[in-house]
């Protein structure tokens, strides 16, 4: 056989393995709002710059009739290429080749990427649409699964994982995108569950739509599964792009720097009144976040799901930071369970990557109430005091006014290893807010005098006067500096160009025991 028909099989094999599973199915998938694998890949990837592993691989299947349905690349699309010029791996789920089912051929194609991410120190980016386990395979494809689990497990805190739920997702499948470091999910098209809605109506006789069970919103607001939500498959995966933009490739390096040329010695003295008078009344923290980045831009995380706390990366100086904040238009700024939980996965996936971590605080106390207590409050709260004790990056605190409580010592307080702590003049640091302490600790004296109410009013304003102000916390060290509002930015930005050189380490250990 000569050369040129050697390459025309060659040439017939890949036009064949472009073609997925053909025109018809390709076109339901666009009338279904979504765009096909490879337009996936193309959008998501620097022009031209993909490259494709294991194209012509296909199942092994020979029951049910399978051995006379093969089809290359066997429903997954594998390969490497660029994100703004960095290295990264992908892999694209082709719902017009058997549905998306995962085989073990599937599964061994999207292994072999992220063993191979893993060795060159690259990020891995999921692409999932699919109808679940390849039933035809029986447990091979449930091997299959359990082969991805295991190199999600081995990749974590070592290279970004980033999945973008594109299409269906259900049953094991569901759980490689959870243990994932991102979740990304694209509305009225994406949907992650265990068990589906016939099923649960069979099993509950519950009726639920698989939008309300595990759409993007449903995991966006209520379970707080996925981190994004995002309109159509274009926006998802530019959204993609803009995360990467702020993340090292792998564990090893450090954040890519955005040039800005926004100045390190801008102030803005809008946020001397910032926050309000009254400790009672809220503000919205992000105008302080924003205010303070460069460019004024604040790229959030988890926007939907436990609003009292502000997750997301943003640049000082150049620099990658993580922002963890507490949101006073939210539930007062309360730490509550869930807000305890993004918090505190967020600050692990910071210090895994290398990230620093500024902390704006201004926090009344944990939530109350039984719902919380018999929630766990005790073991979700303490998650967060964990992810912050066990953090090694620089660690900066701004708080902003409230820090009672036990909420004061969890939000990266100089005790448990913050490496900057400072405070505006209106800095409250105290057990509890002045009117629970004097009711406490007056009590008998009000209910002597003449007039208690009076007499209450004068000792509240009393405890503020002398305690309701950050300069006792100065005065033991607690807090580094109190500064003027206006010079938040240039304060951060030094703060971390002295902290750019710390090194710290935990006790040598297996690992930790993170309070499940």
């Amino acid at each position: 056989m000569g050369s040129s028909e050697l390459l025309e099989i060659l040439i017939q094999k890949s036009n064949q393995a472009l073609a997925g599973g053909g025109e018809a199915r390709m076109a339901k998938q666009h009338a279904a709002g979504k765009l096909c694998a490879r337009e996936r890949i193309d959008r998501l990837l620097d022009t031209g710059s993909f490259i494709e592993m294991d194209r012509f691989k296909t199942h092994r299947c020979v029951d049910f009739g399978m051995d006379a349905e093969k089809i290359p690349g066997d429903g997954v699309i594998t390969g490497q290429g660029l994100i703004n010029g960095r290295q990264v791996f992908v892999f694209a789920q082709d719902f017009t080749v058997f549905g998306g089912s995962l085989s073990l051929s599937h599964a061994e194609k999207i292994c072999k990427v992220m063993d191979t991410a893993m060795k060159v120190g690259a990020p891995v980016i999921g692409l999932c649409d699919s109808g679940g386990a390849r039933i035809q395979e029986g447990v091979m494809s449930l091997a299959g699964y359990a082969d991805i689990f295991l190199r999600n497990v081995m990749a974590s805190g070592v290279i970004p994982q980033i999945t973008a739920i594109m299409g269906p997702s259900a049953g094991g499948a569901v759980y490689s995108p959870a243990l994932t470091d991102w979740i990304f999910m694209v509305e009225k098209t994406g949907y992650m569950f265990i068990t589906g809605p016939e099923v649960i109506k069979a099993v509950t006789r519950e009726s639920v739509t698989k939008e309300d069970l595990g759409g993007a919103m449903a995991h966006n607001t209520v379970s707080g599964v996925a981190h994004f939500a995002e309109p159509d498959d274009a926006a998802c995966l530019e959204r993609i792009r803009e995360l990467l933009s702020f993340l090292p490739r792998n564990n090893m390096e450090e954040a890519p720097r955005r040039p800005s040329s926004d100045d390190p010695e801008r102030r803005d003295e809008a946020l001397r009144d910032l926050v309000p008078a009254d400790p009672n009344k809220p503000y919205d923290i992000r105008d302080l976040i924003r205010s303070n980045l460069d460019d004024g831009y604040f790229f959030e995380v988890q926007a939907l799901y436990a609003r009292n706390i502000v997750v997301g990366f943003g640049c000082l100086g150049g620099a990658t930071v993580g922002i963890v904040a507490n949101q006073p238009l939210a539930m007062a700024g309360c730490l509550d369970i869930n807000a305890s939980v993004k918090g505190a996965r967020f600050v692990r996936f910071c210090d895994a990557f290398n990230i620093p971590l500024i902390v704006y605080e201004d926090v009344p106390g944990f939530l109350p109430g039984t719902h919380q207590e018999h929630g766990g409050i005790i073991k979700h709260g303490a998650k967060l005091i964990y992810a912050f004790c066990e953090a090694t990056v620089p660690r900066i605190t701004v708080i902003t006014r409230k820090a009672y409580g036990g909420a004061y010592c969890v939000m990266n307080s100089r005790h448990i290893r913050g490496d900057l702590v400072l405070g505006f003049p209106t800095a409250e640091i105290a057990v509890m807010g002045a009117e629970g302490a004097v009711n406490i600790i007056s009590r008998e004296q009000i209910q002597g005098a003449a007039d208690p109410e009076a007499e209450r009013k004068r000792l509240v304003q009393e405890y503020r006067t002398k305690f309701a102000n950050p300069y006792k916390a100065a005065e033991l060290g607690y807090i580094d500096d109190v500064i003027d509002p206006a010079d938040t930015r240039p304060h951060l930005i030094k703060a971390l160009r002295m902290l750019s050189t710390k090194r710290d380490v935990n006790p040598p250990k297996k690992h930790g025991n993170i309070p499940l």
